[in-house]
């Protein structure tokens, strides 16, 4: 039966066949791997730690093997893996209230005013403004920050007064993180909305997006929330462009396999998502979890939690698969990204307690299960490479060579199916800059993902490992501006890695039978983590890559300046022919095909890209 014809329920069976027999046929080759003598128990942990590094894996590479298929196959993926926008409302008339929601935290309160003017002087401009309220939520416990976040509410109340309603709300007790400001809302204000739309301080929407949310919501009932495809904005921070250009590349093809299995059981990331508040606000509560932090009390991830609740209430989740007009910013530094990572980490591990709700969908508790073996799975391949080294273990090199070569591939898979599919379409090679550009910053990409995959899994390793003893990782703002990393901040982060790295050399190098060259790729991402630190944050290696378009994502192509209503502050436009020749399309609004009307960037909002502190 052809993929587009396939009840959901198919799918859905389809995928669990196809990512069991594939983890089987991995697990047996791993077996072929390690000694004939197999049974002894250092082989069974090996085995069973391999065992735990399968899902995250397998189910990667067959969401992309997927979404390529149906982005060259089908001649609209984006409706068959989301079907409610074959009916999204583009002409209907907006009726409903919707809450803007700010999320803040001690954060840069010039970057948020910029970035919440930008987007209302949008909506605005649609002259659907009056059916918009904008709520700053704020946990900041920096009387400063504080101040100066009331002096910039003040401000945009007396700007957009009377066209967009805005209120700033400071909680004394930021208990419950995010989860719990959200929850502060809807108790205060939350009856008084149809929807809500949730943002970071970091979040960009444009009008278009936020308006076609609020339609499909109008017009589907049965959606309790639906999650854009969010992207990065344009940066001069090496790190952060590298990476969100893999993040572009995996991203497409990944989001489309997984709508096609999960469909009405989708995603919700935290941000830049919107709300059906009625069933939000009788369902999605958070438990407090028993006993203490920082696997107990509230719950840090709050977002997956909250997705499984509203599909247990009888609400569809669903992902919106279409880029353009929704971006945040990503770390501009490795440490940085590790602390993110750490946090998520934490909140993930909480995930334990909570597999055993009931009423929960089985595509939701393999959600949860997955977010689990997310993180689990570097601790696994860190202990499977220790148990290797230390217990000297002979394994076959021929089954050993296939069985990497398999998982090196099934890893990069949703990056190579979505890299596949630009090279194959002349309007996506020209917005990410050409075939030679492409092909030379995918590379790049991969290799620094190589580098940094052991980093990471150190990090991540020590953490899961310190959790029980009370380690966590607290909710505090993040550094959102390019900066040079000095050499005491990456050396305090990144001292275990290097120190790792040097004992896995030693052993290996006294270890006789042992190649070197074979365990490289861990050791060089480990002896070389706070140069490869320092070197992915400096803001002139940033600005060099920007010149020449290396890690280009389509929002810097073909730029256009443009007067705004303040001349102090220069628009860009960004024009795109994405619309036209992806496999998923861009929001584009009437009469502009390949083209997004108010997708455009204030260099004020991002002017860590444009203008970094060098410090």
């Amino acid at each position: 039966m052809p993929l587009p014809m396939m009840s959901l329920r198919s799918r859905r069976w389809c995928f669990a066949l196809l990512v069991i027999a594939s983890s089987a046929g991995l697990f047996g080759l791993m077996a072929m791997t390690l000694p004939a003598s197999n049974a002894d128990p250092l082989s069974i942990t090996m085995l069973g730690l391999f065992a735990l590094t399968l899902p995250w894996t397998v189910i990667g590479f067959w969401n992309a093997l997927i979404g390529f298929l149906l982005m060259q196959f089908s001649r609209d993926p984006a409706a068959l893996t989301a079907p409610y926008l074959q009916h999204d409302g583009g002409a209907d008339a907006i009726v409903s209230s919707t809450a803007l929601l700010v999320c803040i935290r001690n954060e840069d309160t010039a970057l948020v005013r910029r970035n919440v003017e930008w987007m209302l002087d949008a909506l605005v401009a649609t002259g659907e403004a009056r059916h918009f309220h904008l709520y700053l939520l704020s946990d900041t416990n920096q009387p400063a920050i504080a101040a100066a976040e009331s002096e910039a509410a003040a401000a945009l109340s007396q700007r957009f007064d009377p066209a967009v309603e805005i209120t700033y709300r400071r909680r004394e007790q930021s208990e419950g993180f995010k989860a719990g400001n959200l929850r502060d809302f809807c108790n205060r204000w939350g009856d008084r909305h149809a929807f809500a739309i949730v943002l970071d301080a970091d979040s960009l929407m444009t009008a278009q997006s936020m308006l076609r949310l609020v339609r499909i919501m109008q017009r589907c009932p049965r959606i309790g929330i639906v999650q854009t495809l969010v992207t990065g904005l344009p940066s001069v921070s090496p790190f952060a462009r590298i990476f969100q250009f893999g993040m572009r590349l995996g991203m497409r093809s990944y989001t489309l396999g997984s709508a096609f299995w999960q469909g009405d059981c989708g995603p919700y990331w935290g941000h830049n998502a919107i709300l059906r508040m009625a069933p939000f606000i009788a369902h999605c509560a958070l438990p407090l979890l028993p006993g203490t932090p920082p696997l107990g009390g509230h719950i840090l991830s709050h977002d997956q939690v909250e997705a499984v609740l509203m599909r247990r209430a009888g609400f569809e989740v669903r992902v919106l698969p279409i880029e353009g007009g929704s971006w945040e910013e990503n770390p501009p530094t490795l440490p940085e990204f590790i602390r993110r990572d750490l946090r998520w980490c934490q909140g993930n591990m909480q995930y334990f307690r909570l597999l055993g709700l009931a009423g929960l969908r089985p595509v939701s508790r393999c959600q949860l299960l997955l977010a689990i073996a997310m993180y689990l799975g570097s601790l696994a391949w860190l202990g499977l490479l220790l148990l290797g080294l230390l217990g000297r273990v002979p394994v076959r090199a021929d089954t050993g060579m296939i069985l990497l070569a398999i998982i090196m591939i099934m890893s990069f898979a949703p990056k190579f199916a979505t890299l596949a599919d630009v090279l194959l379409r002349p309007g996506l090679r020209t917005a990410y800059g050409g075939s030679l550009r492409i092909a030379a910053s995918a590379l790049l990409e991969m290799a620094l993902t190589m580098l940094v995959a052991p980093i990471c899994a150190v990090a991540v390793s020590l953490f899961i490992l310190g959790l029980p003893f009370g380690r966590r990782v607290g909710w505090t703002s993040q550094q959102r501006e390019a900066h040079r990393l000095r050499l005491s901040d990456a050396m305090r982060c990144l001292w275990p890695q290097t120190l790792f790295g040097l004992g896995i050399t030693v052993i290996i190098w006294r270890t006789p039978g042992m190649s070197i060259e074979l365990a490289l790729p861990v050791i060089a991402g480990l002896l070389l983590s706070v140069p490869l630190a320092m070197l992915s944050a400096s803001p002139r290696l940033g600005h060099a890559m920007a010149r020449s378009g290396l890690c280009r994502t389509p929002e810097e192509a073909w730029p256009r300046r443009a007067p705004s209503r303040d001349s102090s502050a220069p628009i860009m436009e960004i024009e795109s022919t994405l619309a036209t020749t992806s496999g998923i399309g861009l929001v584009n609004g009437p009469g502009h095909p390949g083209r997004t009307p108010d997708t455009v960037l204030d260099p004020l909002m991002r002017s860590h890209a444009l203008a970094p502190r060098d410090r």
